[in-house]
């Protein structure tokens, strides 16, 4: 009974500084009342899903991402400069792979246009459409324009992916900043969660949490990067 009640404790603290954490981190979310609402570490992802994708890794040059806030697409750029200088280096796209992990404030680049423009994540996670100067109202490094990135050229997602790059996005994240997110709207926290869920983009593996995919790629064989400024 009382390893069951230390173990109990033990998760309810963890919720608590998980949620505390993200409600630190995005201006309209700063009430940390919501906190004790939507903590919740389990997920419901299979495990078995995402050793197998896993298994996707290849080649002999491999790298994972860490994608922890947006960056001015950063997480992105990075992967695909992992890439480009790799080839004019004589490696081919077969023989390496990059994997980009999408968490905490960086989780809006898995999502699809549709949730940029209903939940207005771009004001929310304070990302800009570089081409207006305003918050992005669309997914602005899935198939970008040469402005969305500091530097033209660079290969969005949806082209990294047809390189072999894989990418994935945290489940916990998801459900800690939709929940705030459904607070703030008085709306259905497990509702706006399906939602979200639903407009990851094609290709994109929800995972757990985006430190346990970290952790499964340097398992992989991934050196890791901070994929920041």
């Amino acid at each position: 009974m009382m390893n069951s009640d230390q173990n109990n404790s033990r998760r309810n603290f963890m919720s608590a500084l998980v949620m505390g954490a993200a409600a630190g981190s995005l201006s309209m979310l700063s009430n940390p009342v919501y906190a004790s609402n939507f903590a919740k570490l389990d997920s419901d992802v299979s495990m078995s899903d995402v050793d197998e994708w896993f298994k996707q890794v290849k080649g002999t040059h491999r790298a994972v991402f860490d994608g922890s806030m947006p960056h001015k697409g950063f997480p992105v750029l990075w992967t695909f400069a992992f890439y480009a200088t790799n080839n004019a280096n004589g490696t081919p796209d077969e023989d390496m792979t990059a994997v980009c992990v999408l968490r905490h404030n960086a989780i809006p680049f898995a999502m699809d246009d549709g949730l940029w423009s209903q939940y207005k994540l771009g004001e929310a996670f304070e990302i800009n459409d570089m081409s207006t100067g305003k918050p992005a109202m669309r997914n602005v490094v899935y198939e970008p324009t040469d402005s969305d990135f500091p530097v033209p050229g660079v290969d969005g997602i949806k082209k990294l992916q047809e390189r072999g790059a894989m990418f994935c996005v945290c489940d916990l994240a998801l459900k800690v900043y939709s929940g705030f997110t459904a607070a703030k709207l008085g709306m259905d926290a497990a509702k706006v969660y399906d939602e979200w869920k639903s407009g990851i983009l094609p290709g994109i593996q929800i995972v757990p949490s985006g430190v346990l995919a970290l952790g499964r790629a340097q398992e992989h064989n991934c050196g890791y990067i901070f994929a920041g400024e």
